[in-house]
């Protein structure tokens, strides 16, 4: 491994697939991006081509090696991070997917999950995985994939095909077929995953009719996890880091000890609060979650972390460019909301795909509130940043109830937080500091230090804590009547999409 002194991270997210060399001292050194389509075949589905995922992240690796001027001789390790939830099926044979990815933020299988909850299901399922029954999560979209893909049921059950999420696909990819494996962290956002036994849960498979044999095998977040195919890079890289990316994003943070919280602020946001080696179960409808599984000599240290999962928050900055066209690009919104005074009392609850943590209400859409005729783009563009703040206090409000004491602080970061009033609001609206890293490539950087812990190029996760830099601090400004009364309005906007709807009266002409 001598000579090998850089760590190349592959995040694999929502819209876009990004790489990056980072060295040995945390800096970035090369990175590259490429977005990929988002296929919506009918309203409430979202799905991705498990190619377009592929060849979008190896193309950025091999891009931002060439760009930072090394061999792949020089890469100690690579980290994998990725969209979470997303449910793949593919051949073992070929390595050819069967249909395309169902995407986290899909809601085909709400009613299957409805009718598991009025079954009586959900407390049995909320014990053992520390989650709720919501469509979000993986394990009804690969029922939905067994019963719709003609013949998939019967040859899952004949092992012909393998389930994973998206880091298992990219594992699947990088090694030639030969490592079908995840991590504790991906494996807990699945349904399926026991968090007290640490293993695939057979119950649990049995109820969401999954055959054993089409799931991976789970390792520690630090591998190790093979090595790449050499005809990829031209050698072969071993692969040392393996997380989701809201966990990866935690670690890269620096949120080692209990009680530390980190939000990402990307095409939604995820809120996470590291509450140690025990998981803690929320009074709140907050979700338990592994954070990450450390290898070390003796043992495997497990890590656990509440999470508030909020699902659209910059998907709504995105909505207003594409569908709306009131913006041509997302960096507008900043100069926009200072051109007013406030949003001139319109509230926007982005509910796009129902509202996640800690409502969970699959059936509430979206809505724009408070318009008169002297509202303009500046206030909907205004809104549509405080709405990210708003949610974030939501779920960080339920985390203090559950912890039972005020949050003092909040780590951000996701391609949001680049906007200065975004997190002047979210401080404002908080009333304690909020800290921009000088490091916001967090996630990325959360699964180089897995990959870098297991290689040997950092020593321990207190190095790694030791190295957070702070790049700007946002410190509130206005009153606690202020901000409550602000929150206030926005509860009664939650309200008012959560509502059933009204018959329409029919007016006669």
């Amino acid at each position: 491994m001598s000579g090998r002194r850089y760590l190349l991270a592959l995040d694999q997210g929502t819209t876009s697939s990004r790489a990056i060399v980072f060295d040995a001292e945390s800096r970035i050194l090369a990175s590259s991006q490429q977005e990929h389509p988002q296929l919506y075949p009918r309203p409430g589905w979202v799905e991705h081509d498990p190619e377009s995922l592929w060849q979008t992240q190896i193309d950025t690796a091999r891009k931002a090696i060439a760009e930072a001027g090394i061999w792949p001789r020089d890469i100690a390790a690579i980290g994998i991070a990725n969209q979470r939830e997303t449910t793949l099926l593919w051949e073992r044979a070929t390595g050819r997917p069967v249909a395309n990815a169902i995407v986290w933020q899909d809601r085909r299988t709400a009613d299957t999950c409805e009718r598991l909850r009025a079954d009586g299901l959900e407390p049995l399922v909320r014990e053992k995985t520390g989650l709720v029954l919501d469509p979000y999560f993986s394990a009804t979209k690969l029922a939905w994939l067994l019963d719709n893909v003609p013949g998939a049921r019967a040859r899952a059950d004949a092992g012909e095909l393998a389930f994973g999420t998206v880091d298992t696909w990219l594992l699947w990819r990088l090694t030639g077929g030969r490592v079908h494996a995840t991590d504790p962290s991906n494996a807990s956002r699945t349904l399926l995953f026991n968090l007290h036994t640490l293993d695939w849960d057979d119950e649990l498979l049995s109820l969401f009719r999954v055959s054993r044999a089409i799931l991976p095998e789970i390792r520690p977040s630090t591998g190790p996890f093979g090595e790449t195919d050499p005809h990829l890079f031209g050698e072969s890289i071993p692969i040392s880091g393996v997380a989701g990316d809201q966990q990866a994003a935690t670690f890269g943070q620096a949120c080692i000890r209990p009680g530390m919280c980190k939000n990402t602020y990307g095409t939604g946001s995820f809120l996470l609060m590291n509450t140690g080696s025990a998981p803690r179960v929320s009074s709140h409808r907050l979700l338990t979650t592994v954070a990450w599984s450390l290898n070390t000599q003796d043992s495997t240290l497990n890590t656990f972390a509440l999470e508030g999962s909020i699902f659209v928050t910059g998907a709504a900055i995105q909505w207003l460019r594409d569908e709306l066209g009131i913006i041509r690009h997302a960096a507008e919104t900043e100069a926009l909301a200072r051109s007013v005074e406030n949003s001139g009392g319109v509230y926007f609850v982005p509910a796009f795909a129902g509202l996640g943590a800690p409502y969970w209400d699959a059936a509430a859409r979206g809505a724009i509130i408070g318009l008169t005729r002297g509202t303009g783009r500046a206030h909907i563009a205004r809104a549509a940043l405080e709405a990210a703040c708003f949610q974030t206090r939501d779920v960080l409000d339920a985390m203090a109830a559950d912890c039972g004491e005020a949050i003092p602080d909040l780590r951000v970061d996701g391609g949001m937080t680049v906007n200065d009033f975004l997190l002047q609001f979210q401080a404002d609206l908080l009333g304690i500091p909020v800290h921009r890293p000088a490091v916001t490539e967090t996630t990325a950087l959360g699964a180089a230090y897995l990959a870098g812990l297991s290689a040997g190029v950092f020593d321990s996760v207190e190095q790694l804590a030791a190295a957070w830099r702070v790049e700007r601090t946002f410190e509130p400004r206005i009153s606690a009547d202020q901000r409550d009364s602000l929150y206030s309005e926005w509860k009664r906007a939650v309200e008012r999409v959560r509502e059933e709807p009204r018959t329409p009266v029919r007016v006669e002409r």
